[in-house]
């Protein structure tokens, strides 16, 4: 049984990938969490994001709109690109937190 939408389903499917979008850059520390207002990373969540995202877009080649996959190529290139500068900066404050701690002992 379905739900009465005033909705259609293009504009449904919109929303859902618009939400992972939206939530992957939120995991990122990109944009506030809209629950508390505060800018918080959290990168295997944001992969986790990525990778819903990717897989959908994978499923979904050869049904989508020419609006839809650029919509979808673009939005997965960028959260790709941030992610790994996110990653690459955290490993690397990592590894100069170790080098700092070694140097102390």
């Amino acid at each position: 049984m379905t739900l009465e939408s005033k909705l259609t389903e293009k504009q449904l499917f919109d929303q859902l990938v618009s939400s992972l979008v939206h939530s992957a850059w939120v995991y990122l520390g990109t944009m506030k969490n809209p629950l508390n207002d505060k800018l918080e990373e959290d990168l295997e969540q944001a992969s986790i994001q990525i990778d819903m995202l990717d897989m959908l877009y994978k499923r979904m080649t050869g049904n989508l709109s020419d609006e839809e996959e650029k919509f979808f190529s673009e939005n997965i290139h960028a959260l790709k690109m941030s992610y790994n500068d996110q990653k690459n900066n955290s490993d690397e404050s990592n590894s100069d937190n170790s080098n700092n701690e070694e140097q102390e002992t």
